[in-house]
């Protein structure tokens, strides 16, 4: 006899089943589409283009009318598996063992989707399609990828039929060690920028003859490197520069280059914006390069404010919501890296909060059971007290 599972789980699984590795859609919004036009969501497909990048397929989904207008947001694509025989269970077979569910995607992060669309479909159930107000669900198939043709151009298109959202949740996996540790009400800014020196290649028993690029280059982010951008704040931990990679693509031992780069990454908290680091970069770099020397510095275009959500009636409730069914009061943070949240902030406010996040984008990636129906129990227990709150009742 096979064992019946919650409906959070069942829909985990199928979703799991979908290889919607970025930038395919695998089946994964074929399938939500069925379950949610099924309970009489409105859902749209909606592919978005852009140069040097995929094409993608996201999907909204809308029921209810009016305010106020909740929005759960997520997607479904996921990084790839790897070598699937290191898989103790297949990436793609939403096996369950021992009160665990496997699979790419299982906390980052379809079995988020699945909670908070289980939650949605018990609470309309329950309330029916007059509950006073609109819920929608925001799904993209771009997070894990360039994210330029996901949910930046969703919630646009979004905006252009007339939605307005009140509140969101995005549903990443944000507890580092058991559900209902933290709820994210902020991230960091992220800025990525590419060093390059350029310099004249020559053969290196001449060098006077040539020009090395690599010791400037090496100079140059040595004193980057150095800078200690601020100590942090009472919302924020401190601004932090990483050097990801020195390049030079040299194959030989006898040729001095003609070229290196190197790229950075910053994570920077609200004492900064985007225009005031990168002053801060560029007179760092102008202050240590020597005049005879050739360099440039660009910063990519996915740059991100910090931001940070101070919005009681969603903050409060959702942790109320936590301490309710899983009997502690969750952490309010803003650590950690970034998410589509940064986007969504600029319609509405929007907090992050989903499952244990430990084996994402690992071998293995797996959760309990317990955790899926735990975040399901949470989800609903939120909506309840949301549309409750917002009509005084």
């Amino acid at each position: 006899m096979s064992e019946t599972y919650s409906s959070a789980i069942q829909i985990a699984r199928d979703l799991i089943r979908c290889p919607s590795v970025t930038p395919s859609e695998g089946g994964a919004l074929g399938f939500l589409e069925e379950l949610l036009s099924g309970a009489g969501f409105t859902v749209d497909r909606v592919t978005f283009s852009d140069d040097d990048t995929p094409d993608v397929e996201n999907l909204f989904a809308s029921i209810g009318s009016g305010s106020p207008h909740f929005v759960f947001a997520g997607h479904t694509d996921v990084v790839p598996p790897g070598n699937e025989t290191d898989w103790s269970h297949g990436p793609f077979s939403g096996d369950i063992a021992e009160g665990i569910l496997f699979g790419r995607g299982a906390v980052d992060m379809k079995g988020g989707i699945a909670c908070f669309a289980a939650a949605a479909l018990d609470f309309l159930k329950s309330r029916g399609d007059e509950f006073g107000g609109t819920i929608s669900l925001l799904i993209t198939g771009d997070e894990e990828g360039p994210a330029v043709n996901g949910t930046v151009k969703l919630l646009e298109w979004a905006e252009g039929q007339g939605h307005k959202f009140d509140a969101c949740i995005v549903g990443e996996p944000t507890n580092p060690a058991a559900l209902g540790d933290q709820i994210k009400v902020g991230r960091r800014g992220s800025l990525s920028g590419t060093v390059t020196v350029t310099g004249m290649q020559g053969h290196v028993a001449y060098p006077e003859h040539a020009n090395n690029p690599v010791p400037g280059l090496m100079a140059l982010m040595s004193e980057l490197d150095a800078v200690r951008f601020d100590e942090g704040n009472d919302r924020f931990q401190p601004s932090n520069l990483e050097i990801v990679t020195i390049d030079v693509g040299n194959p030989a031992f006898n040729i001095i280059p003609a070229r290196a780069e190197a790229r950075f990454n910053i994570r920077y908290n609200d004492e900064w914006t985007l225009e005031t680091l990168k002053a801060k970069i560029t007179s760092t770099l102008e202050d240590a390069a020597p005049k005879t020397l050739n360099w440039e510095v660009e910063y990519r275009r996915d740059a991100s404010e910090s931001f940070l959500t101070r919005d009681d009636a969603l903050i409060k409730t959702l942790s109320a919501a936590v301490e309710a069914k899983m009997g502690r009061v969750p952490e309010l943070t803003t650590g950690g890296g970034t998410s589509d949240a940064r986007f969504i902030k600029n319609y509405c406010p929007v907090v992050e909060f989903g499952l244990v996040g430990k084996t994402m984008h690992k071998v293995d990636e797996c959760v309990a059971l317990s955790d899926v129906d735990g975040l399901a129990a949470i989800y609903r227990v939120f909506l309840d007290d949301y549309f409750k709150a917002a009509k005084g009742a």
